[in-house]
């Protein structure tokens, strides 16, 4: 079965009928999340050896292009989910793409600490994901994580966080970890408000310390910046243009976003 098809199956068997429900009543959409999974739609990014689809950021921004014509909601939790995997696919441990490939673990971004909307709006508050507050320190083999993140989708709902800090040793750049979502000290506030749209459980994340082993480190240390330049903005502003199919991307913003990324790339 493609993955059209079978994404057409689920958003008329599961997503269409509790997408207005979802926004009302402002809920996660857990059975919607399960559905995609057992789709195969929450691997579609993760290679074929491990069992996921094997496709790419083109195939994606097409799932949240059909699903945010049913349930912006459900969309928005895709975005993250995919951009994470973007990265866990590249850095992450062979189990975790493996859960994601199986329909089994949903992942997301936590790397914003500034407050919602003080960056303006569009795609021009990527700056404020280049330079984390978050803090590491190691003894050993293991890692304290402390940190304040804010506007993560799917928070208290994700399996995995894709999550940003100053680096360990290195002088300069951030370093990227994949945090897993039951770490001790790992917990999200009540919530006072909705940060993002209704029904995607964003909200702020915090490590008040998380301690987690060495091997969680995602690339290099203060290796981060790199990747979130080449990998996580680019996946973020193609999937960000196919969530919004009511409201057709500007061309001229995106240019510039694009401009702005590939700038701060090879400065």
């Amino acid at each position: 079965m493609s993955y059209r098809t079978a994404l057409s199956e689920v958003l008329t068997d599961v997503v269409r009928p509790i997408a207005e429900a979802t926004r009302i009543q402002d809920r996660f959409p857990r059975g919607t999340v399960t559905a995609l999974g057992q789709a195969g739609l929450l691997g579609l990014t993760v290679s074929a050896e491990l069992g996921g689809g094997g496709l790419e950021l083109r195939e994606a921004a097409d799932v949240v292009t059909r699903t945010a014509h049913v349930c912006p909601s459900t969309a928005a939790v895709l975005l993250s989910h995919y951009a994470a995997v973007a990265v866990l696919e590249a850095y992450g441990c062979p189990w975790v793409r493996g859960e994601i490939a199986a329909g089994r673990h949903l992942a997301s971004l936590a790397l914003a600490e500034s407050e919602p909307g003080a960056d303006g709006e569009g795609f021009g508050a990527e700056e404020p994901l280049l330079a984390p507050r978050s803090v590491a320190t190691h003894s050993g083999g293991v890692v304290a994580l402390r940190g304040r993140k804010r506007g993560v989708v799917a928070a208290g709902e994700a399996d995995t966080y894709v999550w940003s800090s100053r680096p360990l040793a290195a002088p300069d750049g951030l370093t990227l970890w994949a945090v897993p979502a039951h770490a001790p000290d790992l917990f999200v506030p009540a919530r006072p408000g909705v940060e993002g749209p209704r029904g995607t459980a964003t909200s702020t994340v915090l490590a008040d310390p998380v301690l987690m082993p060495a091997e969680a480190m995602l690339g290099t240390d203060g290796g981060g910046l790199d990747v979130v330049l080449r990998t996580v903005l680019p996946w973020l502003l193609e999937l960000r243009a196919a969530a919004q199919p009511f409201r057709p991307a500007n061309p001229v913003e995106l240019g510039s976003a694009r401009h702005r990324a590939d700038s701060l790339a090879a400065s």
